[in-house]
């Protein structure tokens, strides 16, 4: 297990370090120039890339507390660290920024735990956005609550499920509960806290019960000299059981989460240069197409060789695709501009596939004219209409290969032998059932069984 975590990691830091020489032209200040604007544009995406490997090289596993006011957050990361560093109170809101504290419960394992402020506390976007920066940076989320879930933290819950990130629920103040009422919540609890009702119930690793802060308890004492009296006592606080499930699943499938979350951070940044770049070169791009339509329908429809019309008409598309590529900015060979083209003609509905079929028909026919015109008008018309209709088939076949390369150019930086795509997807194909990180197949709408 251990040895396939280290594969998932160092397959991480060959994907985003394949992304960094991508897009190093971008971060060169030398040929910045050349790209002003666009390297403006993604400047944020690329030091989310940067901070990404940067984070993989220190193999810190940050895990962020999330729930709403007076669930115990601090309490609880206070009672995992065994010391009081974060502050607590009887007041709603003590908690008013994130906040990270570094925690070494083993000689192997550095954990940063991440304390964030009420979900239902800080108002509108700027609420939002602390909770999304937390988020993208976390490997594990806690969720914390203290009984039945409430709209709210359901609200909030699902929120953070489409954040793609491995989740434990933490049913914080058990104390306050009788042993019934504990089993009831805790099986309301394991059905909600999936998500959605379709979703399999949480496993033991993904919910866990706690009491972080427990009440003070009168405890009634007997003196030697038979006296008796009263005094109050807090009881010590119980979260081996969260200390423990934490510790078991970083030992083992941490890494895997480490690999996941940078992947998915690569993936999402990737995704925004690509559209950004795309943006920016729309002109040009349409102006690209619009001259490979023209020469290939004018090449087409003048050559009288069948056999070189269809010859000629894919060097045309390739050598459309790769000017599209270097417009981007994205490197790409020959043989990756062929794999390209073959996709796009397999995916295209049989549409281009038909146009190689009447090209080589018209072709034919087109040469046939050609050798047998002489100066027959009627020889010279049947030529001069297959070619007309064979260009017309040519222009439209590249104008419709330039239009979905730019599809597959957008997303094409998350493929390949080590795109961020490829690698999530081998990851989660590898990993056990009944894991927390199995759930992220379901989470990341990964299908495995087509």
């Amino acid at each position: 297990m251990r040895n396939l975590q280290e594969t998932h990691l160092n397959s991480a830091r060959a994907s985003l370090r394949q992304a960094l020489s991508w897009y190093g032209y971008l971060r060169k200040s030398g040929q910045m120039s050349s790209n002003p604007e666009l390297a403006g544009l993604v400047k944020p995406e690329l030091e989310t890339l940067n901070s990404a490997l940067n984070k993989l090289d220190s193999n810190v596993i940050k895990i962020a507390a999330f729930g709403l006011v007076s669930r115990g957050k601090s309490s609880v990361l206070n009672a995992l660290l065994g010391d009081k560093i974060l502050q607590t109170g009887p007041l709603n809101g003590v908690t008013q920024w994130p906040r990270s504290v570094r925690w070494q419960p083993g000689d192997k394992v550095l954990i940063e735990l991440i304390d964030t402020p009420g979900l239902d506390e800080i108002e509108g976007e700027a609420r939002a956005e602390m909770a999304r920066e937390v988020v993208l940076q976390a490997d594990l989320i806690l969720f914390i609550v203290s009984g039945d879930i409430t709209r709210t933290e359901y609200q909030a819950l699902l929120q953070l499920r489409q954040s793609q990130k491995p989740l434990i629920l933490v049913f914080n103040k058990i104390d306050l509960y009788p042993d019934t009422d504990k089993a009831a919540i805790y099986k309301n609890l394991q059905q909600l806290g999936a998500g959605h009702i379709q979703a399999k119930p949480l496993l033991p690793d993904e919910i866990v019960m706690v009491a972080a802060e427990p009440a003070p308890m009168e405890v009634r004492i007997e003196w030697p000299d038979g006296s008796v009296s009263y005094e109050w006592e807090t009881p010590p606080a119980e979260v081996d059981e969260l200390k423990e499930t934490i510790l078991n699943i970083l030992n083992r499938e941490g890494r895997s989460l480490l690999a996941l979350n940078a992947l998915v951070q690569a993936r999402d940044a990737e995704a925004a240069i690509a559209q950004k770049t795309l943006d920016l070169r729309e002109q040009e791009a349409e102006e690209i197409i619009w001259q490979f339509t023209k020469y290939k329908a004018l090449a087409v429809g003048l050559n009288p060789i069948a056999f070189l019309d269809i010859l000629g008409g894919t060097v045309a598309d390739l050598a459309l695709i790769r000017t599209l590529a270097r417009l981007y900015g994205l490197p790409i060979t020959s043989y990756e501009a062929t794999k390209i083209l073959k996709t796009i003609l397999f995916s295209s509905g049989g549409l281009l596939l038909s146009e190689l079929g009447s090209s080589l028909l018209l072709g034919l026919g087109k040469s046939t004219a050609a050798i047998t015109s002489g100066d027959n008008p009627t020889n010279i018309t049947a030529y001069a209409g297959s070619a007309i209709a064979q260009a017309g088939i040519a222009g439209y076949g590249a104008y419709a290969v330039g239009k979905a390369a730019q599809v597959y150019l957008e997303k094409g930086c998350t493929w390949g032998q080590f795109g961020a795509n490829t690698i999530i997807n081998e990851i989660l194909s590898q990993v056990e059932p009944n894991t927390i990180v199995y759930r992220l197949r379901q989470e990341l709408g990964v299908n495995f069984d087509s």
